[in-house]
């Protein structure tokens, strides 16, 4: 069976949009991750996505703007664990381990409508001039995350690794036993370049990971992207 290539002209047009939402200030690490180990975490029906025999585990917090024009719900922090899928027809997506989000509303509404492993934690973002500050602390048990990286110049024409990493059209999810696949489409990510001054991270190893050792192999930065998700359908 063939798989798609995944490029900057592979997104599927949503018709019928069910949720639109804004990506804003988001930052990519990523770290390489056994193939076999991410298998056991993946929906039934797909295969970890592979880069050059690779498969990685990526940490990526993020604003999130909802597109409902409240003080509390319309915009917040988010951090994801995520690793890459494929499924039987070739479509890839992500897998989210797991999501925390700042406000509760959302996260419940995420585990119950979507059943996606959202976590209520205290979250913020912090700008100085040149540097992000990302943290994160989840309010039932230890587990956190601390991000700050330094934002460089503009990516003219991202690398294969960096396509494969960030050009997703889509998410993989159990619901009720039967892994759905959840479609969407957004503008190419305007990348920058990122350095990383800090990484204090426990959220990967408690989505049952080994905690990653050394320095991500990529580290990526966008101001934001639009999205709009379509109707989920079983895989």
């Amino acid at each position: 069976m063939s798989v798609e290539p995944v490029t900057e002209s592979t997104p599927r047009p949503v018709r019928h949009a069910v949720m639109t939402q804004w990506w804003r200030e988001v930052t990519f690490l990523h770290w390489p991750v056994d193939p076999d180990l991410a298998a056991a975490l993946l929906p039934a029906g797909t295969r970890p996505d592979l880069f050059e025999g690779r498969t990685y585990v990526g940490l990526v917090p993020f604003r999130m703007d909802r597109t409902l024009r409240l003080p509390y719900l319309g915009s917040f922090c988010e951090t994801n664990v995520r690793l890459y899928s494929v499924d039987e027809r070739g479509r890839r997506g992500v897998v989210f381990l797991s999501l925390d989000a700042a406000r509760l509303i959302p996260a419940l509404v995420g585990r119950s409508a979507l059943s996606m492993p959202y976590l209520w934690s205290s979250m913020g973002i912090e700008r100085t001039t040149g540097t992000i500050d990302y943290r994160c602390r989840r309010r039932r048990g230890e587990a956190g995350a601390r991000v700050r990286v330094r934002v460089g110049a503009p990516i003219e024409q991202p690398t294969p690794l960096e396509q494969f990493l960030t050009a997703r059209w889509g998410l993989h999810v159990t619901r009720f036993g039967n892994t759905l696949y959840m479609p969407n489409e957004h503008p190419s990510w305007p990348l920058h370049h990122a350095e990383l001054l800090d990484c204090d991270d426990d959220l990967v190893a408690a989505a049952g990971l080994p905690a990653p050792a050394g320095s991500p192999v990529s580290v990526l930065y966008s101001p934001g992207v639009p999205v709009r998700f379509g109707r989920p359908f079983r895989v």
